[in-house]
């Protein structure tokens, strides 16, 4: 890459963009922030919404596209008759000719109303300039009721307060997901007098101009505790116009984040491609809290304004987050946070604890201050080992212990299943905890989703691993013998007769005519070829189960073979593999519970087939620049960018770096040349030399490395690791 080039200009915001849903595409935004300002083509639901490429018409400008909340979506319109129709009416066609996208900045034509509208944002803030047709009447529609993605809007208010100013506030109501209300206050300023405000005192409306206003610019503040702090957002973030200086910060910034990595190859598709992923790594989990560190707390009974810790200066030490699961995480953003952002990374972990502060659980996905128990098992655990372990003290490490531990126990959130709200039964905790497994299907009923007992039992085992790691960490010798002793749980659900993890009941019987490559019925998401392997932190024992390494490596081998014809995915839309066909891929990397499974080789003595079945997976999963492919999948607000990225820097932990002093493992590095600025000031230089994607010497600071795996603290000393690539395969069969 061109020195002259910045990592932010190499990002393409488009991909994948035919395949959106709510929280998915970005390009007016800020790295995890509260604004988040596109144009929707699709409104309704989560999924398959916000802004959809081959969608030709544009349904609004919505300044919040966050995990199950949305909101303030306004629609610049002219008219020549009573505007009153454009209350209801006001949707435009447009055409990807006349549309601009960049990271910070969108620009597009309204084919209806030939209003040219940019738009750009800080962290809070959406700041929109319009140019309108000569001598038309001209305004602005304010949707404060309906459908917007995932939420229905109700209780939607606007006043005019001011000559140039507006105030008004509106409500997510509740999903299935996220079971409370969220109001987001708005605060909204013009830079050219109002002429009138139209509607009912229910419904949109309509802010007009004076006939014959050709330019106009607002500015819309976002808050979820108060229009006053929704003010001092905008005071604090944008007290000027500079709509330009404003793309160039929101640039800036990004590029601040990117060029942590600096790559350097012949082959310009596959560096931008990599900047996207990137990108993607460091979206969709929004920021909640306010400048002065105020935050909705939805946790108890009643809803309540919570106060972020402050530093010496009465800045917020901290931001609060608004974040799908964790689920998965421990194979992709525990491994790239921890290396490259780890200040964001502890952010988010000191975020997690002032739920469990405040509502007495860590959550697993986060929603406007609710908790939405979305997916299974308590996926934050690994998450904050992770960060422990890779020496991250900025938070208090007996606090998350304890909020871990109860989580883990009867009543926290491992009892929850997905989406179960107003009970603990349907995770199935006790039974694992007293069987040692989690029966299928649930014997006491149903209680929410996701109630698969084999996926059940094979999470549960790992994250009682990773916390165990936790324990002994700490010296809580009786909790590491506890958990540790929990976390070969996984053995019981492993069928010796058919060669799988196979669901059974609560009387022990394994389910009756089973097939591995049925989805779900048993696993999550998934099906039982994929889910067999989720066992991270013990493949030698999985192995062993399977009748020692090369029967396990010759399986495995056998389910990519199969996989690698259908690309290694379920599909090729954000869908996570419900048609009968595609969901009997052996081995899919559209959606987490089998995405390590590339790297399971290592473990059993053959790295060179990690090697070729990362690389091919990168290649083909993760391959292209284009609105109609990326992710072929479920990328869950930066899962599988960040999945992709390690993929092709051919870095991966296995157990999601819980263990002492972690470690990184290595695949087949797709560039030439790759510069980490790690945190500590130093760098690590990844060379690739020689063709091919088998790896023949590694070498590490001019040592020759005799196994691919190097520690935590070895990695940070930086330097240079040089991978010497072959086209011959060093077959150790």
């Amino acid at each position: 890459m061109p020195a002259s080039v910045r990592p932010v200009d190499q990002v393409y915001p488009l991909l994948d963009a035919a395949n959106s849903r709510w929280f998915f595409f970005a390009s007016a935004c800020r790295p995890f922030g509260m604004v988040t300002l596109h144009p929707d083509t699709q409104v309704g639901g989560a999924w398959g919404s916000g802004y959809k490429y081959d969608t030709d018409t544009i349904k609004g400008f919505s300044h919040i596209h966050g995990w199950q909340i949305s909101g303030v979506s306004v629609m610049p319109v002219t008219f020549n008759e009573a505007p009153d129709p454009l209350l209801t009416d006001y949707y435009s066609a447009f055409s990807h000719d006349k549309e601009h996208v960049r990271v910070g900045y969108h620009k597009v034509v309204l084919d209806r109303y030939q209003v040219t509208t940019e738009l750009t944002s800080t962290r809070r803030v959406g700041l929109h300039r319009y140019h309108f047709p000569r001598n038309e009447s001209v305004g602005i529609v304010f949707q404060l009721e309906g459908i917007l993605g995932p939420s229905m809007i109700k209780d939607g208010r606007l006043v005019q307060v001011g000559p140039k100013t507006l105030s008004g506030q509106l409500t997510n109501g509740p999903t299935k997901r996220r079971p409370k209300d969220v109001v987001a206050y708005f605060e909204v300023a013009f830079d050219k007098a109002i002429a009138g405000l139209t509607g009912e005192n229910k419904g949109n409306k309509l802010v007009t101009f004076p006939t014959g206003t050709e330019d106009v610019m607002m500015k819309v503040a976002i808050s979820y505790t108060s229009n006053e702090n929704a003010r001092l957002n905008m005071r604090e973030e944008l007290p000027g116009w500079d709509f330009d200086q404003v793309v160039e910060n929101s640039q800036v910034e990004w590029d601040v984040l990117l060029s942590r990595i600096v790559v350097k190859d012949d082959d310009s598709l596959a560096v931008r491609r990599f900047y996207t992923d990137l990108w993607h790594s460091l979206q969709g989990r929004r920021t909640i809290s306010d400048v002065n560190g105020a935050y909705p707390d939805n946790t108890g009974e009643m809803f309540r304004v919570g106060q972020l810790p402050q530093d010496s200066l009465g800045k917020p030490k901290f931001s609060h987050y608004n974040s799908d699961a964790f689920w998965g995480a421990q194979w992709t953003l525990n491994t790239l946070w921890g290396l490259l952002y780890p200040k964001r990374y502890e952010e988010f972990v000191n975020s997690l604890l002032v739920y469990y502060q405040d509502g007495g659980l860590i959550p697993r996905g986060p929603s406007g201050g609710n908790y939405t128990y979305v997916m299974t098992g308590a996926s934050s655990t690994p998450f904050i080992v992770s960060a422990y372990q890779k020496g991250l003290r900025g938070f208090d490490a007996e606090v998350a212990y304890e909020g871990m531990k109860k989580n883990h126990m009867p009543g926290g959130i491992m009892g929850h299943s997905g989406y179960e709200h107003g009970s603990a039964s349907g995770g199935g905790l006790e039974d694992y905890i007293e069987h040692g497994y989690v029966p299928y299907p649930n014997p006491d009923g149903d209680f929410g989703y996701h109630q698969d007992g084999a996926s059940l039992t094979l999470e549960y085992a790992y994250q009682d691993w990773a916390l165990a790691q936790m324990a002994k960490a700490l010296g809580k010798k009786a909790d590491y013998d506890y958990f540790l002793g929990r976390s070969e749980n996984y053995k019981n659900q492993f069928d010796q007769e058919t060669g799988w993890m196979r669901p059974k009941d609560i009387n022990g019987q394994w389910r009756p005519a089973f097939d591995p490559y049925e989805y779900e019925h048993g696993f999550n998401e998934s099906n039982g070829a994929q889910s067999t392997w989720f066992v991270p932190h013990d493949v030698h024992g999985l192995a062993a189960l399977m009748g020692g390494e090369a029967a396990a490596v010759k399986k495995l081998n056998a389910q990519f073979e199969k996989a690698a014809l259908m690309g290694f995915t379920a599909g090729t839309s954000h869908e996570r593999g419900e048609d009968p066909n595609r969901a009997r891929v052996p081995i899919n990397y559209g959606n987490q519970p089998s995405i390590q499974t590339a790297f399971i080789f290592n473990h059993l003595g053959r790295p060179d087939l990690t090697q070729y079945w990362s690389g091919e997976v990168a290649k083909k999963a993760f391959g292209g620049l284009s609105p109609h492919t990326g992710y072929n999948g479920d990328e869950d607000q930066g899962l599988m960018g960040s999945l992709a990225v390690l993929l092709k820097l051919g870095l991966f932990q296995m157990n999601g770096g819980t263990e002492e002093d972690p470690r990184y493992e290595f695949g087949s590095p797709m560039f030439d040349q790759v510069l980490l600025h790690l945190p500590n000031d130093k760098s690590l230089e990844l060379l690739r030399e020689g063709e091919g994607v088998f790896i023949e010497e590694l070498t590490y600071n001019g040592k020759t490395l005799t196994d691919f795996f190097l520690t935590h603290t070895q990695l940070m000393e930086g330097g240079i690791l040089k991978f010497k690539m072959s086209e011959q395969l060093n077959s150790k069969e």
